[in-house]
C-alpha cells in the first residue's frame, strides 16, 4: 500500500490590471485575469503519473495513475485509499492505465470504466475499454468490453478519453496511433471518436451503423490524438481537445459523421519543419473552435457551469503540458469569444481538469499533485 501526503497549500490569483507580484504572509500572488479571482490549494501530493479523473455520486474523486493504479481521493478529508482488481495495462512509451468513468447510475450498479493500453497476443499494442463493479476498496466483476482495431507496434496516441453523454451513451476518444492517414479511413477505428452503450457496443443512430465495412462505433473521424473531451450538460454539445503535431493543438466541437481533417487539414507541422497535409481548410472538413501556434501541448478538458466560481460559466478550460498552463476559452454559444492563460507562472504540467459537485475546479499535474481551484476566501 503506497502513502500519499495531503496539504493544503494556498495560492491567491486575483483581477488586477497590473498583473504586479504581491509579497506577503499568505504567499498571494495577483495576476491580471480578466474574469474571476480564484485560490489554488495543493490537496494531495504522491502520484506517480496522474491521468485521468472522475467524480462518484458522494463526491469523492477517482483518480487513474498511468502505472496502474486507482485511487480514491476525498477532497474534503484528505483520506485516500488504493483500489485493488483493476485491469493491469501495458505501461510503455505512451501507454498505460489511462482515462476513468462513473456509470450515470452507478448509485445502483456500482460500475466505474477504464480505458488503457492494452498488448495483444500477437505483441501489438490498442487502447481497451473495461469496467468493473465498484465495492469497498476493491474492484470486482471486471468485464472486457471494446478493443479499438487495427493494433499496432506503436506506442503512442491511445487517446482514451471518456465520457457519458445526456443520453447515457459512453463517448470514447482513439488517437491515430501515428499511422496517420488510418484516421481518414472510415473501416479503421483509429484517429476517431466513438459513441458506445454502457456495455461497448455500438450505439443506435452512429451514423455509419449499417454501412457495409464501415466501423459502427464511429461517431468522428479525422482526429489525431483527442486526450480531453467535456460537455455542456445544458445542451449536449460536446468538445474535445487533440494534441497536435508542432503547432495545431485543437478545441473541436463534435457533430455526428463530421470529418476533423486530420491528416489533410491542420495548422501545425512536422516536428523537423515541414507542411503536412494541404494546407488549413478544405471543402468539407471541420474547423476547429479554437486552435493553438505554438503547441501548448493539450491533455484534458472541462466545461465549466459551476456557480462557486460565477465568472468562468461558459468556459472551456484546456490542460496545458507544455505551457504549462490551464488555457480558459470563453464561449458564446459554440464560438470562441476570448482565450487566457491561468497558472503560466507555476510550473505544473497539467494534465487533466474535471469541475467538481462543489463546483470547484480540480487539476491533476505530472508531478503527482491534485490542485484544487476554489473563490478566494473573505479578506
Amino acid at each position: 500500500m503506497r502513502s500519499f501526503l495531503t496539504l493544503t497549500l494556498i495560492l491567491v490569483f486575483s483581477l488586477c490590471a497590473c498583473g504586479a507580484l504581491q509579497n506577503n504572509a499568505r504567499e498571494a500572488i495577483r495576476i491580471d485575469t480578466i474574469a474571476q479571482d480564484f485560490e489554488v490549494h495543493t490537496i494531495m501530493t504522491g502520484l506517480e503519473t496522474p491521468w485521468g479523473m472522475d467524480f462518484l455520486p458522494d463526491g469523492r474523486l477517482l483518480i487513474t495513475e498511468r502505472e496502474g493504479y486507482l485511487t480514491r481521493l476525498d477532497p474534503k478529508t484528505g483520506a485516500s485509499a488504493e483500489i485493488s482488481g483493476v485491469p493491469e495495462p501495458h505501461v510503455y512509451g505512451q501507454g498505460g492505465l489511462l482515462d476513468v468513468a462513473v456509470h450515470p447510475d452507478f448509485a445502483n450498479n456500482n460500475y466505474v470504466y477504464l480505458a488503457y493500453s492494452y498488448r495483444t497476443r500477437d505483441r501489438t499494442y490498442t487502447t481497451r475499454l473495461s469496467r468493473g463493479q465498484l465495492h469497498g476498496n476493491r474492484l470486482s466483476q471486471v468485464e472486457h468490453l471494446f478493443e479499438a482495431r487495427p493494433a499496432f507496434t506503436t506506442v503512442i496516441h491511445f487517446g482514451a478519453a471518456l465520457l457519458f453523454d445526456n443520453d447515457g451513451y459512453l463517448r470514447m476518444t482513439m488517437g491515430d496511433r501515428h499511422k496517420r492517414h488510418l484516421a481518414q479511413d472510415l473501416t479503421t477505428h483509429l484517429g476517431k471518436t466513438f459513441r458506445l452503450t454502457d456495455e461497448g457496443k455500438p450505439a443506435p443512430g452512429n451514423p455509419f451503423s449499417g454501412v457495409s465495412n464501415l466501423a459502427p462505433e464511429v461517431y468522428s473521424y479525422g482526429h489525431r490524438n483527442p486526450q480531453g473531451i467535456a460537455i455542456d450538460r445544458s445542451t449536449g454539445r460536446i468538445w474535445v481537445s487533440e494534441h497536435g503535431p508542432r503547432g495545431g493543438d485543437e478545441v473541436n466541437l463534435l457533430r455526428a459523421g463530421f470529418n476533423y481533417g486530420w491528416p489533410v487539414i491542420t495548422y501545425g507541422e512536422e516536428y523537423r519543419g515541414g507542411k503536412i497535409g494541404e494546407g488549413t481548410e478544405k471543402e468539407g472538413m471541420e474547423q476547429p473552435v479554437h486552435y493553438y501556434v505554438p503547441s501548448i501541448a493539450t491533455a484534458g478538458l472541462e466545461y465549466y457551469s459551476g456557480a462557486a466560481l460565477p465568472g468562468w460559466r461558459n468556459s472551456l478550460f484546456v490542460a496545458g503540458l507544455k505551457s504549462q498552463s490551464l488555457s480558459r476559452i470563453q464561449l458564446h454559444g459554440d464560438k470562441r469569444v476570448i482565450e487566457e492563460r491561468l497558472l503560466e507562472d507555476q510550473g505544473h504540467r497539467i494534465r487533466e481538469v474535471r469541475q467538481g459537485p462543489d463546483g470547484y475546479l480540480y487539476l491533476l499535474v505530472e508531478s503527482g499533485k491534485v490542485l484544487q481551484i476554489t473563490p478566494p476566501k473573505e479578506q
